[in-house]
């Protein structure tokens, strides 16, 4: 029998930020679009200042660009865009993966099991909001058993930046599901300390979210072949 998904009250500027980022990621605001301040406070029966602080954290994950005297429009996203976010990511967080198998204790790669476990059941719920948030879970706790601050630091800073592209990607037929596999494959690799192996095995999803990206914008295009992908491809 399914588990119910845990219901979360929501404060008013949660959604501001989700009515805004849903628009984006479900084609109704798009790129180069504006976004009304006016409509958006009317709407919510608030003023005019809670909102620009939510165009600025939806700036700074990617989905709005604020422009002076105009205001904020939907930020645009290209192929280039996902092949540098996902190549970045990819180094940095495998990296982290390295250096964690060595430092992973028991109690943490149980923690691992555990989350992914619990993505398991959000995916066949199909809850991607949900599941983008315990996903993060999981990566979290293996960059911090790296050891490393300033890697951390780095890690957050970018992905914070392109949270746009990576619940995208998640959003993707399937993609919750290939997730999931990858992570069991990766905790594999922890379990056995193997570094090098946890690191390609990283890269590796970090590639395969950038092309399921790629594919759909070449679908969304009208093309009939995707895109050509230039990720370096990861063999295991």
């Amino acid at each position: 029998m399914r588990r119910k998904p845990i219901e979360r009250h929501q404060t008013l500027r949660e959604k501001i930020l989700e009515t805004i980022r849903d628009a984006i990621l479900k084609g109704t605001l798009q790129p180069g679009e504006r976004v009304s301040e006016p409509e958006l406070a009317e709407r919510f029966g608030i003023s005019r200042t809670p909102i620009r602080e939510a165009f600025r954290q939806l700036e700074s994950e990617g989905y709005l660009k604020v422009i002076p005297r105009k205001g904020a429009v939907v930020a645009s996203l290209s192929e280039r865009d996902i092949e540098e976010f996902y190549a970045i990511k990819s180094i940095l967080e495998g990296y982290a993966a390295r250096i964690a198998a060595e430092n992973l204790t028991q109690k943490d790669i149980e923690r691992l099991e555990s989350i992914n476990e619990k993505l398991q059941q959000i995916a066949e719920d199909g809850d991607v909001k949900n599941f983008f948030r315990v996903h993060n879970e999981f990566h979290e706790l293996f960059i911090k058993a790296a050891g490393n601050d300033k890697l951390a630091e780095l890690i957050q800073q970018l992905v914070m930046k392109f949270n746009r592209l990576r619940l995208a990607s998640l959003s993707q037929p399937g993609r919750m599901e290939i997730s999931v596999q990858e992570h069991k494959k990766i905790i594999k690799a922890f379990k056995s300390h193997d570094g090098e192996k946890a690191d390609n095995l990283v890269r590796r999803t970090a590639t395969i979210g950038a092309e399921v990206l790629i594919h759909n914008m070449a679908r969304e295009g009208g093309q009939d072949q995707a895109l050509t992908k230039v990720l370096p491809q990861v063999d295991i």
